[in-house]
């Protein structure tokens, strides 16, 4: 029978891309993980993972089995808070996925605070786009995330509202406004951050009647800000994004205005710890 040690480290390597980084997180060496999983494959009787130049991947079989381990290792979790809460103590791990430009601002205050009140909880915190947040929540990579208002199917804890801001290099003629519209932005060249935010704003651009064609793509929210910066296009992101901006960049609302409303939120099998954080969320949230 497959051990919490071996279903560990199966997750461990697939989540962080191989045997040295998964030894690094469990704080074990890269030769006791792979005789874990080495233990695993030969008890289930079929290869789990393969190795390829970029990383390790998942073979049919582990593809498979990986959701049967998240939920077995979930559960043991689940159960050890469980019984810490009986025992009036919040322990256990929480897991939280944070988008970029919330992490430093919103929710590491959070963490700092719930850490301090409940020393028992191992905290680990992972970054990711929206889309990305929301698989994990779904399938219990993560206990707790940063998502966009409404989240169906979530419980959530209001976390911040944040202006969706107009990005422009500080000398084109976009900057001289006070604000700018979408159809305006929709006729430069448009550079697209694909983290999280792109979706959010596309709705809204959808609903006025407008389409982006992106000349430019960048997954981190600075890299767009720098291909502004050099006068390559102009972009939306959220004003946490651009509060420490360069000079030759320069910010402007939008028309109509676009508030994207920020939640903390959980899924319906949620432990004891996940429950305290989003608790507190709701009573300390930032102003």
């Amino acid at each position: 029978m497959a051990t919490l040690q071996q279903l560990q480290a199966f997750l461990a390597v697939v989540d962080h891309g191989g045997f040295t980084a998964a030894g690094r997180q469990l704080g074990s060496s890269q030769p006791a993980v792979s005789r874990a999983i080495a233990s695993l494959e030969r008890e289930l009787g079929l290869p789990l993972l393969m190795r390829r130049a970029d990383g390790v991947g998942l073979t049919e079989a582990g593809t498979r089995a990986i959701m049967h381990a998240r939920e077995s290792v979930r559960h043991w979790q689940q159960m050890a808070a469980e019984i810490s809460a009986m025992a009036g103590e919040v322990a256990g791990i929480l897991r939280v996925a944070s988008l970029p430009f919330t992490t430093d601002a919103l929710i590491t205050p959070q963490l700092r605070t719930f850490a301090e009140r409940h020393p028992g909880v191992e905290i680990r915190i992972l970054e990711g786009g929206e889309l990305e947040i929301r698989d994990w929540l779904d399938q219990g990579a993560v206990d707790a995330g940063v998502v966009s208002l409404p989240a169906k199917g979530l419980t959530t804890a209001f976390l911040a509202a944040q202006d969706m801001l107009a990005v422009v290099p500080a000398d084109h003629r976009l900057a001289r406004l006070d604000e700018i519209c979408y159809a305006d932005l929709a006729k430069e060249s448009f550079v697209r951050a694909t983290g999280g935010c792109a979706r959010f704003f596309m709705a809204v651009a959808r609903q006025v009647g407008v389409e982006f064609d992106a000349a430019y793509e960048a997954r981190d929210m600075a890299a767009v800000v720098e291909i502004v910066r050099a006068g390559l296009g102009v972009s939306i992101l959220p004003a946490a994004a651009v509060l420490h901006r360069p000079p030759e960049i320069t910010v402007r609302l939008l028309v109509p205005r676009t508030r994207r409303n920020l939640a903390v939120a959980i899924n319906a099998t949620a432990g004891p710890a996940a429950k305290a954080f989003l608790d507190q969320i709701a009573v300390l949230r930032p102003e």
